[in-house]
């Protein structure tokens, strides 16, 4: 973008050099050549401030398109980081269910076996 810039300002440049000349070595009298010259210059001016706007309007554009795709790809990591924390919090979930119902079966076979000793002690006891 610089060195386009660098370019259309020598062209500028160039052309104004080309024009001023041109008027001052044909043979006009000096309030035109006056009035030629500023009609000229005022052309110029008008049309780097064009380019320059146009120039504005382009960079504004671009920078626009480039901010809606950083905010669009922050927006898709954000809902990947939103979905993984909710597989995480769902495999540690079902991970705890399984081990509270291995634990309450656990808990159940042990109950089954005290009261069956208690039971084979009581057998015993009472056919003693």
């Amino acid at each position: 973008m610089k060195d386009q810039a660098k370019v259309i300002a020598a062209l500028l440049i160039g052309a104004a050099a080309g024009a001023a000349l041109g008027l001052l070595l044909a043979p006009e009298k000096g309030t035109e050549l006056r009035g030629d010259i500023a009609d000229y210059i005022n052309d110029l001016v008008d049309n780097a401030k064009n380019k320059a706007q146009n120039t504005a309007n382009d960079i504004k554009e671009y920078s626009g398109n480039v901010i809606d795709k950083a905010k669009s790809k922050f927006n898709g990591t954000v809902s990947d980081l939103w979905d993984a924390k909710d597989n995480a919090v769902d495999s540690a979930k079902s991970k705890i269910n399984d081990v509270a119902d291995k634990a309450a079966d656990a808990a159940d076979n042990a109950k089954s076996k005290v009261k069956e000793t208690a039971n084979d002690w009581n057998n015993s006891v009472q056919n003693a």
